[in-house]
C-alpha cells in the first residue's frame, strides 16, 4: 500500500460513492484502496474479508 493514504481511494458507506483523499468524515468511509476500481468493489471485498475471518474464528474454536 502506498504511503500517501490521503490521496488513495476510499468508499463512502453513507453515499455509496468512491472518493479520492479525505473528503468525507472517517466514520463514513472505508479504505484506503489503491485504485478507484478496487474502491468500487469495497462492499464485495468487505464481505469476503468478513467471511474469511468468521471461518478462521470458527476453526479456532
Amino acid at each position: 500500500m502506498a504511503e500517501d493514504v490521503e490521496h488513495q481511494f476510499w468508499y463512502n458507506m453513507h453515499t455509496g460513492e468512491v472518493e479520492q483523499g479525505f473528503v468525507s468524515p472517517s466514520v463514513d468511509r472505508v479504505g484506503p484502496f489503491e485504485t478507484r476500481a478496487e474502491a468500487e468493489r469495497a462492499l464485495e471485498i468487505l464481505r469476503a474479508n468478513s467471511a474469511k475471518w468468521a471461518e478462521e474464528e470458527a476453526a479456532e474454536d
